[in-house]
């Protein structure tokens, strides 16, 4: 397993918002609905894609967006358009003065706007999720990433564009999978480009050296890992591993292991009912007790405030 899989794996869509959006100028909707990550793209026109911080950018067709939340972003036919529309935590939508839009916006299964045959279109999935894994992919990303669409393409864009429409069994489900599959392929191509500043453990998984070790921990974060026995496995020094690692990830390798091993107990106490001391045996602690002194520490709250934070 990579770091990204492992990044990916657990926090999968579940219910995610979707939807297809038509719409004819002037239009500007400001969303401000908190989700972690939203992806958008844009079918049909171009759109402007305004964050509150740095300068508006043009999206054309093609284009695939990847909104980093929880900060607020507008998204408009110009940048001089004021907003219309609010979106607002829960996908509940708004004027601006609070009167609610929901109904006169609804356009259908799946469909919204101020006009069926806009001339506008894009398709909308965001994630409602939210965890300690998530998290540290989130801060290997700008607050807004655009794939410009002459330099990628996918075939998901245009089955999901198929299936975001239909009212049939199963089909949240078949929905958020796609949406998974969307998110994995934009964050490769935004990870591949030339000029990219990708995170140390996505560039390292090239090396030699550091690739195999970082699959090591991911595989098996339960497993009792020194140093010592990680540079063993991949056949060099202790020292060599240490240095190496320390200056691709930015990090020596029982630091990283030990941010890895506390957002997967993040993950698991978000996602299951597993017990404590179960969490701390699949993540690589002796006890529970173990566990809760290095999760308090890292995150500031025990495990099971943490768990009853997020019920909460």
């Amino acid at each position: 397993m990579d770091a990204l899989t492992d990044l990916l794996d657990g926090p999968r869509a579940r219910g995610a918002f979707m939807l297809r959006a038509s719409l004819s100028p002037p239009w500007s909707v400001r969303i401000q609905d908190e989700a972690p990550i939203t992806l958008m793209s844009m079918v049909r026109d171009d759109a402007w894609v305004i964050p509150d911080r740095g300068e508006p950018q043009r999206v054309s067709p093609g284009d695939m967006v990847i909104f980093r939340g929880p900060d607020p972003y507008t998204v408009g036919d110009d940048p001089a358009t004021e907003p219309q529309i609010i979106i607002h935590p829960g996908q509940r939508c708004s004027t601006p003065d609070g009167t609610s839009m929901s109904e006169a916006m609804d356009l259908g299964v799946r469909a919204w706007g101020n006009d069926p045959d806009g001339s506008a279109v894009m398709l909308i999935g965001a994630y409602q999720m939210r965890g300690a894994v998530t998290q540290r992919l989130l801060s290997a990303l700008p607050p807004i990433a655009i794939v410009r669409g002459d330099t990628w393409k996918s075939p998901l864009v245009d089955v999901l564009g198929e299936e975001i429409g239909k009212d049939e069994p199963g089909q949240d489900v078949v929905l958020d999978r796609l949406l998974d599959l969307l998110l994995i392929a934009t964050l490769r191509a935004w990870f591949s480009r030339p000029d990219a500043e990708t995170p140390g453990w996505y560039r390292a998984h090239g090396d030699t050296v550091v690739g195999p070790a970082l699959r090591l921990l991911h595989d098996d974060l339960s497993h009792p890992w020194t140093v010592a026995d990680l540079a063993s496995q991949v056949g060099v020094s202790r020292a060599a591993l240490a240095q190496r690692f320390a200056k691709l990830i930015g990090e020596p390798p029982m630091s990283y292991l030990t941010g890895i091993r506390l957002a997967q107990a993040a993950d698991l106490l978000r996602e299951s009912d597993a017990t404590l001391e179960s969490v701390a045996r699949q993540v690589g602690y002796g006890n529970a007790f173990a566990l809760s002194t290095a999760f308090k520490r890292e995150h500031g709250v025990s495990p099971q405030e943490y768990r009853t934070g997020l019920a909460g």
